[in-house]
This record gives structure tokens, C-alpha cells and sequence, in this order.
């Protein structure tokens, strides 16, 4: 923050997570400067009328209010009842560590928050637009965090959360810091936003280049024939065209109950844990007797395991259809269930080869295509995701081509994490200018905006 002038002086705030403030500066319990939870739906209200519902999972420190789920008042959960005005700001009261809290900036007149919220509404002595990052600068965080009480579903109490002490300057300070950190912030998240698009078109461009790869294989100038597949369009010409179903057999995770899962043995692979060609681990583990009990559950270093249900196809992202190839650290694990195991004929295909063919964007449209169930959920089944025709060419080429697509990925991958580490420091240096600008330790009373 060098670039920035501090105050002449300054005092000790006696509140730790602010720290020293400006000497005019004071420093005031939340509730003084604002009301919280003054509004809630009637119970009288009609099961028709028709709500936009904001739940924890789509409010970021970040990135504010990601969505709204439009319900019938009849339809909505519950804890579907806290009424949302403009300048709010919703602080999550549960599961405080996620860190759920964003400003409200015109709402439609029926939003209607989580229960699960408290609803924070500054008052004449805190100016709105100071209040929405005042309550996101990473100390107060760190206070309501502190301050929330549980283990496994830490929260606090909304009398609680008003008690914490946040700075006070004055109007004119709180409207200045206001408009210099709208004015700063807005040109950090340009150029996250660069990051974040230049992430995705290094997405498509693997996805272009092993559907290519994969479909056309690497020599430009050989002759070509009409696959009569539409999504394969022409294809090398000493090609093979099979069904998946041809070349693959296959093995479903099990149905454990929540009872046999421990603290420690042999480690789990869920559904949930497959994302974006990846397998995560996760601490959750089964005893070492399952692997006799369960031996068709026992996974191997290279197995292709895909989820078979998951969020809808029409989710950014969707969960369902997500496959990974195991990694070394996972040798051994058990696979659980909506999940099943790609195992290829590798006399005709090998492992490689068909992880990068079911990474088409041909073969993407295919599961979107099959997946069935609710407007949130869901699922595939086996035979829909084998009932699916690719051309191959021999082992050979097969390698050739993997060879060329790991090195390409490889570059890619390189890209984007630069990427990544870019985005991240912006936003680091983001969430560093709205803690150093509310608390006092720069002085912007006499910032302007450049021409």
C-alpha cells in the first residue's frame, strides 16, 4: 500500500482487529450503527407468491450474490423468510468459516434471504456503501469466525455478531472511502476478470485440440472418409468406427452405509470428489476388511472413473458425467457409489486414449444429452453412457497422439496456473485495500479518480 499516504497520527483503537485508527476516528459496537433482521415474511403470505431466494451457497465475500433461485412462496424452504431492502448486507450465521457475506444493491422488491442470514441495515451513522466493505474487510471476518461457537457447524447468534466493534469515521469519511474503494476494486476486478477469461479460453483450447487430435488424428494430409456420425463428421480413412460399448467394460461404485465410514483405512472416492478431469483426496476413509469384502470396489493407479449423477447438465460445471483417472496417491481406494469405472479393452484402445476421447466435446453433449432426473439433479445410466460411436486408429497412433496431447496439456497447464497465481494476488491485493482503506491505515479524505 506504499502508493497510498497514511494519516499523521494515530491511536490505539483498543479493538484488535483494527487496530491503531486516525485520533478523529472512533470505534462503536455494529448495533449502534445499524439495525439487522428488521423484516420477515408473514405466514400469511400466499403459497403462490412467487420469491427470489438467496441461500448461503451463492453469497461470496468475493463475488457478493452469485445467484437466485426463483421459488412459489409455497415451494421455498422453510428458512426462506428474511426480506431484503437496497444497501443491506447479509452476513451467513452458520457455517461462518465460508465466509457468506455480500451487499445488497438493487434488489427486486422480492428477495427474500436465508434465515440462515443475518440481515445487517446501516443506519443514518453508517453510510451503506462504507458499511458493504466495512463488514468484508477480512479482520471483521476473522472476528465473526472467532466469535461463532460449534465444531462441525460453527455459528453465532445475530446479537452476538452486532456486539463486534467496527470503525467510525466521519459521513464525509465513510462516503469517501466509499467511492475510492468502488473506484479501485472496480479496476482489480477488470483485471481478474482478464485472468479468469483468459483461463477459459485455455480450457477451450484443450478441448479444441484433443477433440481434433482425437477425431482427426495429427497427419493433416491424410486421406478422409465420412464416418455417417455426426458428431464425428469425416474421419481419417484407415480408421476404425466402434461403439463404446464394444471396447469397455465396466464396474459400479457400492452403496455403503454411513455407519461404516471411519476416521482412518483405506481412503473413499466419491462422485463429489470427481471434478474437471481430477480425483480429489478426500479424508474420508472405509476399513481395511472392506477391500476382501468389496474387492470390485478396489480401484487401481490409471482407472477412468466417471460420476454417474451430479448436478443438472444445465449447471455451469455439471457434476454429473465428471470423470477423473485415479492417481498413485489413490492405489487401493474403494469407489463408492453413482460412480462407475471405465476399463477399455487395451488390445484395441488403451487407458489414455479413451480418457481423451470421452473429453470431446462430442461426448460432453451425449451425457448432457442422456442425463435425467429433477430441475437440480441429475443422473445417467450406464447403458446411455456407452451407447456412444468414435473412430480409432491402431495402438500405435494411438500413443503418438497421447504423446502429442500430454505435451500440449502440459503447456496449457502451465498457462493457467500462471493464470491462477495472477488472479490470486490481485485478489489478495484486492482484500489488502478494503482492510487497509476502512480501518484508517491510508488516508483517501483527499483522493480523486484520474481523468
Amino acid at each position: 500500500m506504499s502508493r497510498y499516504k497514511a494519516y499523521s497520527e494515530y491511536k490505539d483503537s483498543g479493538v484488535e482487529w483494527l487496530g491503531e485508527i486516525p485520533p478523529h476516528w472512533h470505534s462503536r459496537q455494529l448495533k449502534y450503527l445499524c439495525s439487522y433482521n428488521d423484516e420477515v415474511l408473514s405466514e400469511t403470505v400466499g403459497d403462490d407468491y412467487e420469491i427470489e431466494y438467496v441461500d448461503i451457497g451463492s453469497v461470496s465475500a468475493i463475488d457478493g450474490i452469485s445467484g437466485t433461485e426463483t421459488l412459489l412462496f409455497g415451494d421455498a424452504p422453510s428458512r426462506a423468510r428474511r426480506i431484503v431492502r437496497d444497501g443491506d448486507i447479509l452476513i451467513s450465521t452458520v457455517r461462518t468459516y465460508l465466509e457468506a457475506i455480500a451487499s445488497v444493491q438493487a434488489p427486486p422488491n422480492n428477495l427474500i434471504a436465508s434465515t440462515g442470514f443475518a440481515v445487517i441495515r446501516p443506519n443514518a451513522f453508517l453510510h451503506k456503501g462504507y458499511a458493504a466493505y466495512c463488514l468484508r474487510a477480512s479482520g471483521f471476518i476473522k472476528e465473526v469466525v472467532a466469535r461463532s461457537v460449534g465444531v462441525s457447524y460453527p455459528a453465532i447468534n445475530a446479537s452476538d455478531l452486532v456486539n463486534i466493534k467496527t470503525p467510525e469515521p466521519s459521513p464525509t469519511e465513510q462516503e469517501n472511502i466509499a467511492a475510492f474503494l468502488d473506484h479501485e476494486t472496480a479496476k482489480i476486478d477488470a483485471l481478474i476478470e482478464k485472468q479468469q477469461r483468459l483461463i477459459e479460453l485455455l480450457k477451450e483450447k484443450r478441448q479444441a485440440v484433443i477433440s481434433h487430435a482425437v477425431t482427426k488424428g495429427l497427419n493433416p494430409n491424410a486421406p478422409m472418409k465420412d464416418s455417417g456420425v455426426e458428431w464425428l463428421g469425416y474421419m481419417p480413412a484407415h480408421w476404425s468406427k466402434i461403439p463404446l460399448k464394444a471396447v469397455i467394460k465396466t464396474r459400479k461404485g457400492i452403496a455403503f452405509k454411513s455407519d461404516d465410514f471411519t476416521d482412518q483405512g483405506i481412503r473413499v472416492v466419491k462422485a463429489s470428489d470427481i471434478k474437471e478431469r481430477t480425483i480429489r483426496i478426500s479424508d474420508v476413509f472405509l476399513p481395511v476388511s472392506f477391500i476382501q469384502r468389496f474387492p470390485k470396489a478396489v480401484l487401481s493407479k490409471g482407472d477412468i472413473v466417471l460420476s454417474t449423477v451430479g448436478s443438472n447438465p444445465d449447471v455451469k460445471n455439471s457434476a454429473v458425467g465428471q470423470l477423473g483417472m485415479l492417481p498413485k496417491e489413490l492405489d487401493g481406494a474403494l469407489l463408492n457409489q453413482n460412480t462407475v469405472v471405465f476399463d477399455p479393452n487395451e488390445k484395441v484402445i488403451t487407458k489414455h486414449y479413451l480418457f481423451n476421447l470421452i473429453q470431446t466435446t462430442g461426448y460432453r453433449d451425449h451425457l448432457d444429452l442422456h442425463a435425467h432426473g429433477t430441475a437440480n439433479q441429475s443422473s445417467l445410466n450406464i447403458e446411455n453412457m456407452l451407447d456412444f460411436v468414435v473412430c480409432i486408429p491402431s495402438i500405435v497412433e494411438q500413443l503418438a497422439i497421447c504423446v502429442f496431447l500430454s505435451e500440449v496439456q502440459n503447456k496449457l497447464s502451465l498457462l493457467e496456473e500462471k493464470a491462477n497465481a495472477s488472479m490470486l494476488l490481485l485478489q489478495e491485493r484486492r482484500t489488502s485495500l478494503i482492510s487497509a482503506a476502512v480501518t484508517g491505515k491510508i488516508d483517501v479524505r483527499d483522493w480523486q479518480a484520474a481523468a
